[in-house]
């Protein structure tokens, strides 16, 4: 089984040059892109997960972190992810390179799983005050709590390090983008892609 295609990313995203952080094949998007992951192992949670869900896993273009990225200002049109966001244990750090790479008037393009369709998820919705924390040093990975969605949905394996760091609905992670001046262009609060996110197109 396959996701259909996102109506929102073509609305924004057709004939631009773009990176997809983390792609699956399971989820496509049809859009012109190279896929960066961390790793290009093709037996991760992940790619299994992939595997099983439409028989087949997306090529890795580009190994590197996603908050790392190995390209030039201003080098591409948009980044785009879904549900690779609350992966980081850093997202105002991802968003701040995603930023760099894409021209001026480019997209960031995110999909995030929404906690209210994250069955046995406990946590409270990660603030921003504990996102500033995380990225000025103030608080470390070990100080974070990972006991709650942390195996894959798909296989039922442990995601350890790769789990979910952070948990929002769209009414927490806005509050991100505000504090530090990322132009939202539109959102959806429930994605009209699989349905069990939220989605916020940034323009530069």
């Amino acid at each position: 089984m396959k996701f259909k295609e996102h109506a929102l990313a073509h609305k924004y995203l057709d004939g631009l040059k773009g990176i997809e952080i983390g792609g699956s094949a399971h989820n496509p998007f049809g859009l012109d892109t190279i896929n960066v992951d961390y790793t290009d192992d093709m037996d991760t949670v992940f790619k299994q997960g992939e595997e099983k869900m439409c028989g087949e896993k997306m090529k890795v273009d580009v190994v590197a972190n996603g908050d790392d990225l190995p390209f030039d200002d201003e080098s591409y049109d948009f980044v785009i992810s879904s549900h690779v966001i609350e992966h980081f244990f850093d997202p105002i750090k991802a968003i701040k390179e995603w930023m760099r790479v894409i021209k001026k008037g480019g997209y960031v393009f995110i999909i995030a799983p929404r906690k209210k369709a994250l069955q046995g998820e406990t946590r409270p919705c990660t603030t921003l005050e504990e996102l500033i924390a995380r990225h000025e040093g103030k608080i470390k990975k070990e100080d974070v709590d990972m006991t709650g969605y942390q195996t894959s949905s798909v296989t039922g394996l442990p995601l350890d390090e790769h789990g979910h760091w952070s948990v929002w609905n769209l009414e927490d992670f806005l509050p991100i983008c505000e504090y530090y001046g990322w132009q939202v262009a539109e959102t959806e609060e429930v994605d009209s892609k699989v349905g069990n996110g939220f989605c916020v197109v940034l323009k530069k």
